[in-house]
């Protein structure tokens, strides 16, 4: 069975966070795409604390992908919007929970504003099904 690979080519530098430079998707694999998804809480309420929208940005992403009999070893890409300055320690401890290593290709933005104005973090999620 044909499984996708996570590689970082030796001719250049190392990734300067946890991910991948390159995600070879088998052919034939099935490809689904996320909304941006967001920090709200089931409530839709949005947290004031950057940490605490991540943290419901992490749930929701679960909850996307589970509607869609995925897991995070389908995340191939990830795209990351932020207004603000992020706690990198604490991504990375909710990042590496999912991803242990295998991290999908990643990047990553810092903007001005997202589409409402208490959003501080959107993470899109590329994925494949094998």
């Amino acid at each position: 069975m044909e499984r996708i690979v996570r590689t970082n080519p030796r001719l250049m530098h190392a990734p300067v966070g946890n991910y991948s430079h390159v995600t070879r998707v088998p052919k034939g694999a099935g490809f689904i795409v996320t909304a941006g998804q967001i920090g709200t809480d089931m409530n839709g309420n949005v947290p004031d604390q950057l940490n605490e929208q991540i943290k419901n940005t992490f749930a929701n992403m679960k909850q996307v992908l589970k509607s869609e009999g995925l897991s995070p070893d389908s995340v191939i890409k990830v795209n990351v919007w932020a207004t603000e300055e992020i706690d990198w320690d604490y991504f990375y401890q909710l990042w590496n929970e999912w991803f242990a290593n295998e991290y999908p290709s990643m990047t990553i933005a810092y903007i001005t504003a997202l589409g409402l104005p208490e959003l501080k973090i959107e993470i899109e999620l590329w994925c494949a099904e094998l």
